[in-house]
């Protein structure tokens, strides 16, 4: 009897190849679609090219509309992280309660054991493994994930390079036309620009006063969400020789802290809603700040429902909402929330 596996499939190149690969290895595959946002013509399009391969592989694919769900741990985390002065991650709260969430319980019903998509990552069943493709990993994305679901995931292109996966689908018939469609973009529900999902739900453009680390007031700005961590433009600040950069959001007083680069160093901070693959408490490891930056070498204190983090050397631009994700080697940990 072939082992099945649920696989969840956007309509674009890397769900698609994650799916013939499945087969090919000699799974009894389904397909899931997920309707995660209310975007406009989307899911129609997108659908019905995750039908055109169902049809193509001979395999069932089901439509799951989560918005609901979606809107209420996702999005509204968003928008009101934003509304916070926070800088959230929606990616990685959508893998925990979404993708690796409803996604198994929708497996669950259907009665299948494993589930897999096209992030590029790898998974032993009990850790996650950086990708092959350093350009593409995606394991950060994924340091919230329960460890309980671990056994259950499958990630068919942790060991391919995104040059290949494309070289691969474009010998494929249904996938011809796929294989240069643009990539996705990384936040799905964000057209163009935060700001203009915020506006939607929010008068986003209230002056307000620029303060420097002192808290005396040096300037004006067009509204705090407009502003995250390290940013450099868009305000004012009477007399500045310098570059000045946003060091701190106050959301209730609608101010921003500014300072010059110095003042965006940070070599300690907190982590809470803590989320780690193997019981530790004092560790050294390497933590990632953001997803495009480096790992900085560190040391780990965890005190109750929280964190302590030592790094080496100082990192800049430290936002808090932001995810931070604790490796050994290439070996994903598990990370928090910075706070």
């Amino acid at each position: 009897m072939k082992k099945k596996v649920l696989v969840g499939m956007s309509g674009g190149v890397d769900s698609t190849v994650t799916a013939i690969l499945l087969q090919k290895e000699g799974y009894e595959v389904e397909g899931v679609y997920m309707k995660l946002h209310q975007k406009k013509g989307y899911h129609e399009e997108n659908f019905a090219k995750v039908k055109r391969v169902g049809n193509y592989l001979g395999i069932k694919v089901h439509f799951h509309d989560l918005s609901e769900a979606f809107d209420k741990e996702v999005y509204n985390y968003f928008v009101e992280s934003y509304k916070a002065g926070l800088t959230p991650n929606p990616c990685v709260i959508c893998n925990r309660t979404i993708k690796f969430g409803k996604m198994i319980e929708f497996a669950d019903s259907l009665g299948i054991e494993k589930v897999a998509t096209g992030h590029y990552l790898n998974c032993d069943g009990k850790y996650i493994y950086a990708a092959e493709d350093p350009s593409k990993d995606q394991s950060y994305f994924l340091c919230e994930v329960r460890k309980e679901v671990l056994p259950r995931l499958l990630f068919p292109l942790g060991g391919w390079i995104k040059d290949d996966v494309k070289a691969y689908a474009a010998n494929i018939e249904v996938l011809k036309d796929f294989a240069t469609q643009k990539e996705s973009s990384e936040i799905c529900f964000v057209e163009n620009t935060y700001d203009e999902v915020l506006a939607e739900h929010m008068n986003i453009d209230i002056p307000g006063e620029t303060v420097d680390t002192e808290g005396n007031v040096v300037g004006t700005h067009k509204g705090y969400m407009h502003y995250t961590i390290g940013k450099r433009r868009g305000f004012f600040v009477n007399g500045a020789h310098d570059p000045h950069f946003v060091v701190a959001i106050k959301a209730e007083e609608n101010q921003i802290v500014v300072g010059t680069r110095e003042k965006l160093e940070v070599n300690v901070f907190e982590v809470k809603q803590i989320n780690l693959f193997e019981d530790l408490t004092d560790f050294r490891c390497n933590v990632k700040v953001r997803y495009r930056t480096h790992a900085v070498p560190c040391h780990v204190v965890i005190e109750g429902d929280r964190a302590k983090v030592t790094l080496d050397e100082p990192v800049f631009g430290l936002a808090h909402g932001q995810i931070a994700a604790f490796y050994d080697g290439d070996r994903l940990l598990g990370g928090g929330v910075i706070c």
